[in-house]
């Protein structure tokens, strides 16, 4: 059967009787009783107009300016606004059953956000206030520019953990308090800057290298890291490590023995029970969410109560103390851009940048799926970008949506990000007029609440299910949970992405390739290995390629074939079947071909003649085909050489091998 370029797809219907006849050679060939497809090449294009298709469905898949034709200039600035600023999308609709909803909802994440901003800043070695300023301003400003409309924003566990432990490394926060405090607004103002950039450069999709397995095992391992450290707490210990690691945490928490306080301890346990408790009920019945929303704020006060009730009784506890009352003051003038720092506060940015980046979208989609709307991803890192530039400018670290939060903001009937305004001025009140009644807030509960806060990342129903479904991934996961907790956080991280990496290699460089057989009675090929149903073709193998042909893999496929072909040859010797004459090559998966492939194809059609064997493509894919026309090797494969399904190129040959004398 000859192949033609043609603008459009043909079919020709045929009986036993009739023939086709190819318009450039004239070539009358039998046919069987059967529809036949001609095999296209797609409409011709500039080299310039592929490069901007290609492009545009990299970095503009959504192609955001298609909104924007055939209309006034007034629809388009209204058109600019929505799209800049999503508030103006939903801003014009509400009213006050909405607004009822959101202030409901606002003042209930603020119960739970202003313990746990106090919590994590303590996680990052930071003042206690720096957590409720980082409460305040990123949420306001999220609140116009983020397209989530159930995202709680401030500080979370795992970015804190991470650039507490990557700073405490090379500075120390108690004896250089404000060269640390520097470090840590600089490094916000990279993360923010990194945000920025993949938002505005529209590269969300470097992200997507953390993969869910590594994921699972860093924040597994993470978690560990974290209500370990806790343990300084808990047990009331003064002189504790400042490392981030499973073997010294230990160790420090066995050679302070005698610094244990059991009036802390004692605290430390029936509080964290409490957490637990209230954390397993709303659990069980997500319908009383508001128990667990409440338990952290609940805690503090019943404790900070107990603590200046007692005060001249209890001698052990130790309490957060002095906390100024007032907004955020300016820290730009705390930023800087040299010295030998700089590469510390760029590589502690980038890593909390990627870990608060992946956090803040993956819930953000999880709750736009459960209510079906959608997150522009490159909005939603411009505006985490912009939130967290502002808040290194405005005395706030690293800031994204919080999982813990966002999930009470839902249950809590949130419906726009105005529960982010509501929560931020229930924060501004506690700035302006509350700060004096945390002074006897032990240190304690503030590790009880992140136990209990970080204590559901450990997935291990994820974990189990890895184990189950994808091997690889497991091991992935598992060298991601170990790299964490036995080596650092930073390089835990690393190892994910580099493990992540190393399996799309693997997938790109070994590509899967399947022998395929017919399922009787119709035109399907598929799987000798997974369907028992399907039969081998006597005389031919057909071959299925699942994979991109590119320089990386083509010396591995060429291997791979070459071996498919003596393998089946020897299966044929040894059932002692009819002799291989044709394989075919389904191109179905092919989506991409480059040079190399070309060559491959070239190679294994020579390899194939010396054999004796014919070597037949089936079903390439537009662009696979533009390439193989342009390169010319399509003439070389004759007018047998090419066909639009394995079905027809079997019957084809078939007939053509019974018509010869």
């Amino acid at each position: 059967m000859g192949v033609n370029s043609c603008n459009r797809v043909e079919s020709l219907c045929c009986h036993e009787s009739s023939s086709i006849r190819m318009s450039s050679n004239e070539v009358v060939m039998p046919m069987p009783s059967m529809e036949i497809h001609s095999v296209c090449l797609p409409p011709k294009k500039s080299t310039f107009q592929k490069l901007k298709q290609r492009l545009g469905e990299i970095f503009f898949p959504d192609d955001p300016l298609y909104r924007f034709k055939n209309q006034t200039w007034s629809n388009k600035l209204l058109l600019a606004l929505q799209f800049l600023f999503p508030i103006f999308q939903w801003g014009p609709n509400y009213d006050l059953k909405l607004f009822r909803s959101d202030i409901i909802s606002g003042l209930t994440i603020a119960s739970l956000s202003i313990p746990q901003g106090i919590s994590y800043a303590k996680l990052a070695n930071l003042p206690p206030i720096i957590g409720l300023y980082s409460s305040f301003v990123p949420p306001l400003i999220y609140s116009i520019l983020g397209s989530s409309r159930h995202l709680a924003v401030g500080p979370v566990s795992i970015a804190s953990l991470v650039m507490g432990s990557m700073l405490s490394e090379a500075v120390s926060p108690t004896q250089d308090q404000i060269l640390y405090l520097k470090l840590a607004f600089t490094s916000t103002f990279f993360a923010g800057l990194f945000h920025a950039s993949l938002g505005l450069l529209r590269l969300g999709f470097i992200i997507d290298f953390l993969s869910r397995a590594t994921l699972v095992g860093f924040m597994a391992g993470a978690a560990i890291i974290v209500s370990l450290q806790q343990l300084k707490g808990l047990l009331g210990i003064v002189h504790f490590t400042s490392k981030m690691q499973f073997v010294p945490v230990m160790s420090s928490v066995f050679s302070h023995r005698n610094e244990w306080s059991w009036e802390t301890i004692l605290m430390g346990i029936f509080f964290l029970l409490f957490l637990l408790t209230t954390r397993h009920i709303s659990m069980r019945k997500p319908k009383l969410f508001w128990i667990s929303a409440a338990a952290p704020l609940t805690s503090v006060i019943i404790s900070t109560l107990v603590l200046f009730c007692f005060k001249s009784k209890i001698h052990g506890i130790s309490f957060i103390g002095h906390l100024p009352k007032g907004l955020n003051p300016p820290s730009a003038n705390m930023l800087f851009f040299d010295g030998s720092y700089l590469p510390l506060a760029i590589r502690t940015g980038i890593v909390t940048g990627i870990l608060s980046l992946t956090e803040g979208i993956a819930v953000g989609r999880t709750f736009a799926s459960m209510n079906n709307y959608q997150v522009d991803g490159n909005k939603e890192m411009m505006a985490i970008g912009v939130m967290n530039m502002a808040g290194s400018c405005t005395s706030c670290f690293v800031t994204t949506g919080s999982f813990s939060r966002s999930a009470v903001n839902y249950n809590a009937g949130a419906k726009t990000a105005v529960s982010n305004i509501v929560m931020a001025s229930a924060v501004l009140v506690t700035l302006l007029f509350l700060m004096p009644l945390f002074y006897y807030t032990p240190n304690v509960i503030l590790a009880a609440i992140i136990i209990t806060a970080v204590i559901g990342l450990i997935d291990y129903r994820s974990a189990f299910q890895l184990w189950k479904v994808d091997k690889l991934d497991f091991m992935a996961c598992v060298c991601s949970f170990f790299g964490v907790l036995f080596i650092s956080v930073p390089l835990g991280l690393a190892i994910a992405v580099g493990i992540s990496i190393f399996k799309i290699l693997l997938h790109v460089t070994r590509p899967n390739t399947v022998v395929m057989g017919n399922i009787p009675g119709t035109h399907i090929y598929q799987s000798l290995n997974r369907y028992r149903e399907a039969l081998r073709v006597p005389s031919f193998l057909v071959i299925a390629i699942e994979s991109p042909i590119y320089f990386a893999n083509s010396t591995y496929l060429q291997e791979r074939i070459l071996r498919w072909v003596r393998e089946e040859e020897e299966w044929i010797k040894a059932n002692n079947e009819s002799t291989l004459k044709c394989v075919i090559l389904d191109m179905t998966a092919v989506t991409a071909i480059d040079t190399s492939g070309i060559d491959l194809l070239c190679e294994l059609r020579k390899t194939m003649e010396k054999r004796t064997l014919q070597l037949v493509l089936a079903n390439p894919a537009a662009s696979v085909m533009e390439k193989l026309e342009q390169s010319k090797i399509l003439d070389s494969f004759g007018l047998n050489g090419l066909y639009l399904t394995v079905a027809e190129a079997v019957a084809d040959i078939s007939t053509f091998w019974k018509s010869q004398p």
